[in-house]
């Protein structure tokens, strides 16, 4: 079987364990090399949880789950793959610079960067502190420009680069998730300005908002859907049954990222992806304004304008995003 990454060398952030652990394995299994990472040994964002804040068959699944570089580097070698891990927090500038100059002087090039690493975790408008605030945006968003931005050079020479931005479907808001809501909306519009301006260079940038099986999943999931339910908007039974069902083995996401970062998938640019590990692809379509509303110039009058907003910007049909207080 034809492995469609073979001598490609790609760096996967935040992959000691859950989805980017994932993500690291698949492409290793079709031939790229791989740089590792996570924050410290023995996983960081795992240890930040405590078994007192959790029921036990969360607890369970979370040991289940967690990990750290070395461990997915060593799953990559025992499976015939060539893999390095890296220790360090990438949202830091020169963590970030030091991780591209591993791999290159490693491997003799950078490939590909799958910006996987990020601030998870829960919280409302109500709860929010800045703390949790920083830990959502800067984990994501700050560490996603650091590899971009010294990788770049490397791609530039070659006249060929692959991004891969890791996001979520919670970007179009995600109720009682406003900071993690915001992080991943902060990777699309990257995504958006990065393919754009590197598209010259024959580097592509796309973004993904994957399902699969984490330890954030296994606790920050439930304890959400724990959350809303008690604040009185339980999420549909039959979309929490399809939540679950595409939480499986996040190396199932790597054939679809191997679609996008073979030489054939440079077409494919500036696009935001909805993928499971279940197989489900989507494509989101790119934002639009709608219609207009034009006083030739000329300042409003509030009560004409009151009455074009209601019959000619928002229409009959219109249905509010705001009211949608619990998942579609």
């Amino acid at each position: 079987m034809a492995k469609h990454l073979e001598g490609k060398v790609v760096i996967v952030t935040g992959s000691g364990q859950g989805i980017g652990r994932g993500i690291a394995v698949g492409l290793a299994r079709e031939g790229a090399k791989v740089l590792t990472n996570n924050r410290m040994p023995k996983g960081y964002s795992a240890s930040q949880f405590r078994r007192e804040d959790m029921p036990e068959e969360d607890w369970k699944e979370l040991c289940r789950l967690k990990g750290d570089a070395e461990m997915t580097a060593e799953i990559i070698s025992s499976e015939g793959g060539e893999a390095m891990p890296f220790y360090g927090d990438c949202s830091d500038w020169g963590t970030a610079e030091k991780m591209v100059r591993a791999a290159v002087e490693k491997w003799g090039r950078i490939d590909i960067i799958v910006n996987n690493a990020a601030g998870t975790g829960t919280g409302s408008v109500e709860a929010m502190t800045e703390e949790n605030w920083d830990h959502f945006n800067t984990g994501r968003t700050k560490a996603a420009i650091a590899l971009m931005h010294f990788a770049f050079p490397y791609m530039k020479a070659q006249g060929y680069g692959r991004i891969v931005n890791i996001a979520s479907d919670a970007w179009v808001g995600l109720a009682g998730n406003s900071g993690y809501s915001c992080s991943t909306a902060g990777m699309v519009g990257l995504t958006y300005a990065a393919a754009k301006e590197l598209d010259q260079f024959g580097i592509t940038v796309n973004c993904l908002c994957p399902q699969g099986a984490s330890p954030a999943h296994a606790v920050e999931y439930n304890k959400l859907i724990r959350e809303i339910t008690a604040a009185g908007h339980a999420p549909d039974e039959k979309v929490l049954k399809m939540v679950e069902a595409d939480h499986g083995d996040p190396a199932n996401l790597a054939p679809f990222i191997t679609v996008l970062c073979e030489e054939e998938g440079d077409y494919i640019n500036g696009s935001i992806f909805s993928v499971t590990s279940a197989g489900k692809v989507r494509m989101y379509s790119y934002p639009e304004c709608g219609p207009m509303l034009y006083n030739n110039g000329e300042p409003w009058d509030v009560d004409v304008l009151r009455t074009k907003v209601k019959e000619e910007l928002t229409g009959p049909d219109y249905k509010a995003p705001g009211k949608a207080y619990g998942w579609s």
